[in-house]
């Protein structure tokens, strides 16, 4: 009798958790507008790979603001580096600097003692996308992944890297972390000023005119062709699939997660048979359960068919990017995953331009081939009976990972 209660609990849990993901799935992208593409916008660029290197410049214009400082973080931790940074806001606020602070409703750990003094200060804060009625399973699955900064409507930021010490290579578990993020000045920055003000009305409910000069002042062109890319829980593979359509010689994807399903992974297939050289780079040792076995199917059928996979062991690899060619680079918050193809709201730059990709390309090559090691069939083939229990958990779930 006792395990029949159970069996019957957990089936009926299996078949809400269903209902809900589906339903809310479907009642989600209803809201979202048909793709029509970025615009192509003028600007400057600056590459970062190190943590520490990206949050001193970062704290240095954060304290040069005028007007404002507009920051969402999807992760933001009450750490070194978190307290660091919220010290800083509470100072431009008390100053008279319009700070507005959002971070994702659940990764985003700031406490509600931290909330009281950041109102005090001044600092306006919310919370984007809390779980809610009525799909609670959906809900709390789609998150604003999204990682934006953007102070005086003039400077922004957009990559990979959160506020946390970890990103800075300070957790021994997870070792040097390698991530990308930008610097962006020019006409691009409107466009994340944007997505963050839609963002921040849609947490906190404050309505703001987005024609305002106060948010969008006249920005000078840079030399850059550049196109923010915004993503509601659709159209990351329709982007990818239109980056991949142009490509001739070589394609490099680096990502910490790599579940890209079947049409994704018939696609690379497809380009890697037409002789383009295709390589993918993702963590040897993964920071969340399942994750690595739920790649495993995939790249063991890209290695056959010719792709280059490697693994990264020097710590933890955390970046998100799309190199075409030499030519176009795409660096952002999306991960190469289902996650983020289907579910999570999240925002990546893409740069056109040989000249300047070329020095950054060096840099990223250096993770792919000095810190990095090649995956062979040898080497996934042999599986203990644990690893094919933990391939079919993560088949079943790979749509959350």
């Amino acid at each position: 009798m006792f395990w029949t209660v159970i069996f019957t609990i957990l089936l009926l849990l299996v078949v809400w958790i269903t209902i809900d993901y589906n339903l809310g799935k479907k009642w989600s992208h209803k809201k979202i507008h048909p793709y029509k593409g970025a615009p192509m916008r003028k600007s400057d660029a600056l590459f970062f790979s190190k943590g520490d290197e990206l949050f001193d410049h970062m704290f240095e214009k954060i304290e040069q603001a005028k007007h404002s400082v507009h920051i969402h973080f999807y992760i933001f931790r009450e750490d070194e580096i978190g307290k660091d940074m919220l010290q800083i806001l509470k100072d431009k606020a008390r100053e008279g600097v319009t700070v507005r602070l959002m971070v994702d409703a659940v990764a985003g750990k700031i406490t509600k003692k931290v909330q009281k003094e950041l109102k005090e200060a001044g600092v306006l804060f919310a919370k984007s996308h809390p779980i809610s009625l009525p799909f609670l399973f959906y809900s709390y699955n789609e998150r604003n992944h999204r990682k934006i900064t953007v102070i005086d409507g003039k400077l922004g930021y957009i990559g990979g890297y959160n506020v946390g010490d970890e990103y800075l290579g300070r957790d021994p578990k997870m070792g040097q972390w390698r991530d990308y993020h930008l610097f962006l000045t020019g006409e691009a920055v409107a466009d994340l000023q944007k997505q963050f003000l839609l963002d921040w009305q849609g947490a906190s409910k404050e309505k703001i005119s987005l024609q305002s000069k106060e948010f969008f002042p006249t920005l000078e062109k840079g030399s850059l062709d550049v196109q923010i890319v915004p993503t509601d829980g659709a159209y990351v593979q329709e982007t990818i699939f239109e980056l991949l359509k142009h490509a001739k010689k070589s394609v490099k994807i680096g990502t910490p997660y790599f579940v890209p399903g079947e049409k994704m992974k018939k696609k690379l297939i497809e380009i890697a048979k037409a002789g383009i050289h295709v390589q993918v780079l993702i963590p040897k040792h993964p920071d969340h359960p399942l994750v690595k076995e739920a790649a495993f199917p995939y790249i063991r059928s890209l290695i056959q068919h010719g792709v280059d996979v490697r693994q990264f062991y020097d710590g933890f690899y955390h970046s998100k990017t799309i190199i075409v060619d030499d030519k176009v680079i795409d660096i952002g918050t999306a991960n190469f995953d289902k996650r983020s193809f289907f579910i999570n709201h999240e925002i990546n730059c893409v740069i056109h331009s040989n000249e300047w990709i070329r020095p950054v390309k060096d840099e990223i090559e250096k993770d792919f081939y000095e810190s990095s090691e090649k995956v062979t069939l040898d080497k996934i083939k042999k599986r203990t009976f644990m690893d094919y229990i933990k391939e079919s958990a993560a088949k079943v779930v790979s749509p959350l990972l």
